[in-house]
């Protein structure tokens, strides 16, 4: 409907993409929500001088947010193309960035434990899943933007049709990515605790906040990794579908596995900030602040008349 640019007997919110009227309150939570989360990580990486992670997280988080600003706009007035063309892309795209925060993450977990448990080097899990990621990202931007051109009805339906389908190549890829990663980090994890079962292996200090901070850090970590993963194999078969199918409108189960997943990925990984919990991402300045930790750990045992535990590599 070429001519459609706001509600008319004409033009009905049953005709629109969606064919509802986006929720106001949800969205306002969630754009609020993705708004905080990109303003706590700025503030975090400024103050445990992490820069990387923190920069592509910030990413994520204000995408996320505009998207949902788009989504707003659309609760006024569902024909808005701007509002339509914002949420379409960056919904799709931003949760890229939170993925290749985690690839980080667990990069700089196998140089700490040890990478000659991993069947990967690990540079390859910057190198090799950030390229899938970013691979992953541009096709769906590429899909998404071929879709939101045709979306106010000039564009025909076969390039609505194309660019459907490069969007589900672009999401399904960024899936299967994170699926092989997630594989890979299981088969590192249980290598590793095969060896810490041995006597000879003597545990490494991770955390200035002690060993649970750490184990509710790498619980967070999980828990992100596997709530953008549900994400992923939700658009799946959302954008499979078709352009307004009945998967696409119906709102309840967008806000919960695409908008709640997300956000909670989004809140783990800035409660569970990598440079409070895991210095050793953030190279030699982190590995200083874990080492006077350790420092301070070791002189209070010979205080007590203990002698302290010699850390392997």
């Amino acid at each position: 409907m070429a001519d459609c640019t706001k509600i008319t007997p004409e033009c009905p919110v049953e005709k629109t993409v969606y064919g509802y009227y986006p929720s106001l309150g949800g969205n306002a939570i969630f754009a609020a929500l993705f708004t905080l989360c990109a303003i706590a990580q700025l503030v975090l990486g400024i103050k445990y001088r992490l820069k990387l992670y923190t920069t592509v997280v910030i990413l994520g988080c204000a995408g996320e947010a505009i998207g949902y600003v788009g989504r707003i706009m659309m609760h006024s007035n569902p024909w808005t193309n701007t509002g339509f063309i914002l949420q379409i892309l960056l919904l799709i795209v931003s949760p890229s960035f939170l993925a290749a925060g985690l690839y980080l993450t667990l990069k700089h977990l196998i140089l700490h434990f040890g990478s000659q448990y991993s069947r990967l080097q690990p540079k390859f899990y910057t190198w090799l899943f950030i390229t899938c990621d970013a691979i992953g990202f541009v096709t769906q931007m590429a899909g998404g933007g071929i879709q939101a051109s045709a979306s106010d009805g000039k564009g025909s339906s076969k390039a609505l049709d194309i660019g459907n389908k490069i969007m589900i190549i672009g999401i399904a890829f960024q899936a299967a990515t994170m699926a092989v990663c997630d594989i890979l980090a299981i088969d590192y994890t249980q290598r590793l605790y095969r060896r810490r079962s041995k006597k000879d292996y003597s545990p490494l200090v991770t955390s200035p906040k002690g060993p649970s901070a750490f184990t509710f850090y790498i619980c967070c970590t999980t828990a992100a990794f596997v709530t953008i993963l549900i994400r992923c194999i939700y658009r799946i078969p959302e954008m499979a579908g078709g352009w307004g199918s009945k998967l696409m409108r119906n709102e309840v189960e967008f806000m919960i596995l695409d908008g709640c997943m997300i956000a909670i990925a989004a809140i783990l990984m800035t409660v569970a900030f990598p440079g409070a919990y895991f210095p050793s991402i953030g190279g030699p300045a982190g590995n200083k602040r874990l080492g006077q930790k350790n420092q301070t750990e070791d002189d209070t045992l010979q205080l007590r008349g203990i002698q302290p535990t010699v850390l392997s590599a």
